[in-house]
């Protein structure tokens, strides 16, 4: 199951990199098989591959487990923002207001 996870996270990485498993290959010196089997969640690299993916795909380590790990937020930060700046500025302000009055409801239940 966290294979699965980790390897939906990879391909995600790649394709907002824009490239193919071919050039994701070329660039880090695995194999377009063993990157779609990694990306299928057919295999999980080991260290020295996981480093050599990570620099290929130019992100953090908490980019590929931010689903697998509890504490694991500033990738998802990162990508709510992106999401965020792909909005107008007035999407934005409604999101902005209905996250605040959700965080208002938050604290108020557990407070």
């Amino acid at each position: 199951m966290i294979d699965k996870r980790i390897g939906k996270r990879v391909k995600q990485c790649r394709e907002r990199l824009g490239i193919s498993q071919e050039e994701l290959a070329e660039k880090t010196g695995l194999t377009a098989n063993y990157i779609s089997t990694v990306e299928r969640g057919m295999s999980f690299p080991r260290c020295e591959k996981l480093i050599i993916l990570l620099n290929g795909l130019e992100v953090s380590a908490d980019a590929i487990f931010c689903d697998v790990l509890e504490h694991s937020t500033s990738y998802k930060s990162s990508e709510l923002s992106e999401k965020l700046a792909s909005l107008s500025p007035q999407a934005q302000k409604r999101i902005l207001q209905m996250v605040e009055l959700m965080i208002q409801q938050e604290t108020a239940d557990n407070g």
